[in-house]
């Protein structure tokens, strides 16, 4: 371990828990395989001053995303379909969709596709799909909401009955034209089930988790564990994200992830430990070996870290920005580089769940980053941007260390 900047990340992950901005913060910081930093701060429940542990267990939602993803590349590798296949090939409710016209003012006004969409745009969120949530006012996620579109841990049905309904819904742009935030990976995980012949959990734990080592993580926390889920909190001031006050949210008793469900949901259903996700991450940035286990190539990887975008095409929200920012195969990238960031930055791939649970490794593998938190909304939050800027600032100055070393020597 770094003292040094164990004490300084710490110091300024507490500042937000001090001002009940935030419940808790566990992080990692890895550098050559080597944890150089680890935490846990706050609290795991406010209500009953029960601090954070070791294992307390987190929803990571969108974290769910890179593991599904790494799980369909998996059956790529062993040749089970092609990037560029047809979606409507393996899951034939895909086949003739349609695409709303550009000034569409409902669902009906639409056009046949002129493409299918392919494996590799759902892959990279270029498909054509949306949420529900990213702009409730638009034509796209007013249909989504009307039909009942739900992505959640409360799903009643399954991962085909899912894709069906998001089938039955027309596409808010042509395959391949431009990126938007959706439901694709949940389609992805029914391309798991239909591929490998297994339930998305069955799979799952089979092929990542258990040789990972990956022992809390799954679609619900089992009984024998329900006292290690942390209480899930929101602010009560939801458009300053400095604001002090928080409100629980999602307490462990009642909670739908105690709950074995029947929607194992690859866009955002996992639960997993700080440790478990860093053996996760161990694996993305050791070539796709961990432990001794091979869980991707290190040429699958290479293809994951590369932009699958059209030119000029860039993630975008509505609600905040992500410049420099393109998408791979499940992975967001650092293309460019905004005036004044490190270098170390470039080609930084990364994705994080919604309330609060980040991760970013760099190309080379060296340098890799988690910051946990359960605030609700918490992705894209400072204390992200604190952590990651300090973590960098950290390996720019190793950097510059090594750098005079080597010219002294």
């Amino acid at each position: 371990m770094n003292s040094e900047i164990k004490q300084a990340l710490s110091e300024a992950m507490q500042s937000f828990i001090d001002k009940d901005i935030l419940s808790c913060v566990s992080y990692c910081l890895i550098d050559h395989g080597q944890i150089v930093a680890e935490d846990f701060l706050g609290y795991q429940s406010k209500e009953q001053d029960l601090p954070l542990g070791e294992d307390s267990i987190y929803r990571i939602f969108s974290n769910t995303k890179i593991v599904t993803s790494v799980a369909l590349m998996k059956l790529w590798e062993q040749g089970a379909f092609q990037l560029d296949d047809p979606l409507e090939a393996y899951l034939p409710e895909f086949a003739a969709m349609t695409v709303l016209d550009a000034d569409a003012a409902g669902p009906d006004d639409v056009w046949p596709v002129n493409a299918s969409m392919t494996i590799r745009q759902v892959l990279s969120h270029s498909a054509g799909l949306s949420y529900g949530f990213i702009e409730p006012e638009s034509v796209i996620d007013k249909a989504y909401i009307a039909a009942g579109i739900n992505p959640g841990p409360t799903n009643q049905g399954n991962l085909a009955s899912f894709c069906e309904q998001v089938a039955a819904l027309p596409l808010v742009y042509e395959p391949g034209t431009f990126w938007r935030y959706s439901v694709a990976t949940d389609v992805c995980a029914r391309l798991v089930e239909v591929l490998s012949g297994q339930t998305f959990g069955e799979y799952l734990h089979a092929q990542i988790f258990e040789p990972l080592g990956m022992k809390d993580t799954g679609f619900y926390v089992p009984a024998a564990k329900q006292h290690r889920l942390i209480s899930l909190y929101a602010p009560n001031n939801p458009f300053d994200p400095m604001a002090s006050g928080l409100s629980l949210a999602e307490s462990p008793a009642g909670s739908v992830y105690c709950q074995q469900p029947t929607f194992e949901s690859g866009g955002q259903g996992l639960v997993s430990t700080l440790r478990d996700y860093t053996q996760f991450v161990q694996m993305l940035t050791h070539q796709g070996s961990w432990r001794g286990e091979q869980i991707l190539e290190s040429d699958t990887l290479a293809l994951m870290r590369t932009n699958q975008l059209a030119d000029g095409v860039g993630v975008n929200f509505p609600f905040w920005e992500m410049p420099g920012t393109v998408f791979g195969l499940g992975f967001a990238l650092r293309s460019t580089l905004v005036e004044g960031e490190s270098d170390l930055r470039l080609g930084e791939y990364h994705w994080g769940g919604i309330a609060g649970t980040h991760s970013f490794m760099s190309p080379d593998g060296r340098f890799a980053g988690l910051c946990f938190a359960q605030r609700m909304p918490g992705f894209w939050h400072p204390f992200s941007h604190v952590f990651k800027s300090m973590a960098y600032d950290w390996a720019e100055g190793l950097r510059n260390g090594e750098t005079e070393a080597n010219a002294n020597a």
